[in-house]
């Protein structure tokens, strides 16, 4: 399976993701302060993905620190996890993982800073081993909505690139090849890091599951024309109601979905709902530099003194989505209330 972030002796490994397709670099975080660039910078993207190389990131800066004392540590560990939770606003996984971090600094404290180190380092790793985990089980539930035959419409990257291992919309993807679905992937190119084109074709290229890419703006084409059976993507986070903060381009796709009477379903773990936003109106969308749109293959692509415009996310709002499938099983309209009743035995 392709790793996109683990824990070393060295540091954090991660997969360069902004080298793919033509070549697969990885990188060695030696401190946080590498993982916070690697987060901000796009060498790792995808909301999970995301939250476990910052969980990784607080355990390699506590165990970096230069505190002499338990309580110099503690404020060391407040800095470490502040700067982490600034790299990226939108992903709600993120701000899960740091949190995960606190509670486990906190419940380790009377066994001294070693205790500490110890356990923030496993809490990592499992926070690691729970996506994985989570990820097969959102495979399993989403695998029945998917046809025997089916062309399956995708956007950005949902795969083991973007999360600890095996993915979420790609996961439903790989878990139905791996009952013996015949399954074709049209993956949108994702404009304008390319997730689509770079990665989510070369990973599936990799797994041997036929992908074709299309330019975003074809995807109404493709549906109006009947050539998809139905669309499914990942999130970034879910609002209380059901609302979808996913890769910008989304809302487009899940209303020209409904359009044509083609479902459009959402893969994600629990972990990307968050209960103290209503609706989607209160979510943070990211907001990234124009100059990645000013520029392709190292060409100007725009005129120097016309503005640009860079949102990272869209919204799309609860009743355009044909159901939410997540680990606990696959959730249907009123989607807020059976999100409510799956989250409302969480510890």
């Amino acid at each position: 399976m392709i790793k996109s972030v683990e824990w070393s002796e060295e540091g954090v490994v991660i997969l360069d993701q902004r080298r793919l397709p033509a070549r697969e670099i990885y990188l060695t975080c030696k401190d946080h302060f590498e993982v916070v660039d690697a987060i901000r910078n796009m060498a790792i993207r995808g909301a999970p993905a995301i939250g476990i190389a910052a969980a990784m990131g607080v355990a390699l800066g506590v165990n970096k620190a230069q505190a002499q004392d338990i309580d110099a540590l503690g404020r060391e560990f407040k800095v470490i996890c502040e700067l982490l939770a600034a790299t990226r606003p939108t992903a709600v996984n993120l701000f899960h993982a740091i949190e995960r971090m606190k509670f486990a600094y906190r419940r380790n404290l009377a066994g001294g800073m070693e205790s500490v180190r110890r356990a923030l380092i496993a809490e990592a790793n499992r926070q690691l081993a729970e996506d994985i985990s989570v990820n097969r089980r959102i495979g399993a539930a989403g695998c029945a909505l998917i046809p025997q035959r089916a062309s399956v419409l995708t956007h950005c990257n949902t795969g083991a690139l973007a999360t600890g291992g095996y993915g979420t919309a790609l996961g439903v993807i790989r878990s139905a090849v791996e009952t013996g679905k015949e399954v074709h992937v049209y993956a949108g190119e994702t404009r304008p890091f390319l997730q689509g084109s770079r990665l989510t074709a070369w990973e599936l290229r990799h797994d041997g599951i036929p992908v074709t890419v299309i330019t975003d703006s074809t995807a109404g084409f493709f549906l109006q024309q009947g050539k998809i059976d139905c669309v499914i993507v990942g999130a970034d986070r879910v609002a209380a109601n059901g609302d979808v903060a996913n890769k910008i381009g989304t809302y487009t796709i899940a209303v020209l979905a409904r359009e044509n009477r083609i479902p459009f379903y959402v893969a994600a773990p629990l972990s990307t709902l968050d209960l103290s936003i209503a609706d989607g109106q209160s979510i943070p969308i990211e907001t990234r530099d124009p100059a990645e749109l000013r520029v392709l293959q190292g060409a100007e692509i725009l005129p120097p003194d016309v503005p640009a415009e860079n949102p990272a996310f869209d919204v799309t709002p609860a009743r355009f989505v044909t159901a939410i499938i997540t680990e606990r099983g696959v959730v249907h309209p009123p989607l807020g209330d059976g999100l409510g009743k799956l989250t409302q035995n969480e510890p």
